[in-house]
């Protein structure tokens, strides 16, 4: 199922489910929905992608982790997929129902926190790490459609409560002055105030994790009443969006090295 996502072609979860519960002695559908989140939760600790609408669960058994990273190792066919879905070039989507566009962030399983490397179980790597979550962050397409896409929400925003001046004066910073400021949107509140946004753009699921730089992280503690993360995810099916206020740190696990945020 995760090959054909990858790919962008069509399977069904459901039949999947019941082919597999036919071949299991006394296991619920239930059981074996939780697998496949114990899966994603695996697929995420070795910076690989998931199949959306299987939550990561970590409370995974070491066996099961042993299992997925000797099947992607010998399947050469997934990094293949893996990395032409990252890859991918993707473009503005011609039209998006910004009544439909919001959605609550994730939640978190426990307080925000910097990671402790040495806490948390980590399966094994082959020497040639696959990192697809850091191929895709480099996807200067996705990143640019994502920015525009939120300019027009922005514009869509400030329009539909009035404030048409407001709206006029959004600027796409990362544009005009460089990616270098920690944001790359300057928007408004209805109010007149300031809204700074850090756009991350997915093409993957919602709980997929998203890197933030060090200006990023400091801006979002500096100026953490007017900082906001927008993440837009499954950018080329049906782009939806949440949103952080604040510093960064408050809304995800942070690892202290790269600060990769993710959702746990």
């Amino acid at each position: 199922m995760l090959t054909l996502e990858l790919s962008g072609q069509k399977y069904n979860k459901t039949a999947h489910r019941k082919a597999l519960l036919q071949n299991l002695d006394r296991r619920s559908e239930a059981a074996v929905e939780r697998k496949h989140q114990n899966i994603s939760a695996v697929l995420r600790d070795l910076d690989c992608l998931w199949i959306p609408g299987y939550k990561p669960n970590s409370h995974y058994q070491e066996a099961l982790a042993r299992f997925v990273e000797h099947w992607i190792n010998s399947h050469p066919e997934f990094d293949r997929v893996s990395q032409a879905a990252a890859e991918q070039p993707t473009f503005l989507p011609s039209s998006v129902d910004f009544s439909r566009f919001i959605v609550d962030a994730p939640a978190l399983s426990h307080s925000a926190q910097v990671e402790d490397p040495g806490k948390q179980y980590k399966p094994n790597r082959i020497a040639s790490k696959r990192d697809y979550i850091a191929r895709e962050a480099r996807n200067t397409e996705l990143g640019l459609a994502g920015e525009l896409l939120v300019l027009e929400f922005e514009e869509h925003r400030l329009r539909t409560a009035g404030q048409k001046k407001l709206a006029n004066r959004i600027e796409h910073v990362s544009v005009t002055q460089g990616d270098g400021l920690g944001f790359d949107i300057h928007s408004f509140e209805t109010n007149g105030k300031d809204r700074l946004i850090e756009v991350k753009t997915t093409a993957f699921a919602k709980e997929t994790p998203f890197y933030a730089s060090h200006n990023e992280v400091a801006v979002s503690s500096e100026h953490k009443e007017k900082f906001h993360l927008y993440r837009l995810f499954e950018f080329r099916k049906s782009p939806r969006l949440f949103t952080l206020q604040g510093e960064i740190s408050k809304h995800c696990t942070m690892n202290p090295v790269s600060y990769l945020c993710y959702f746990s």
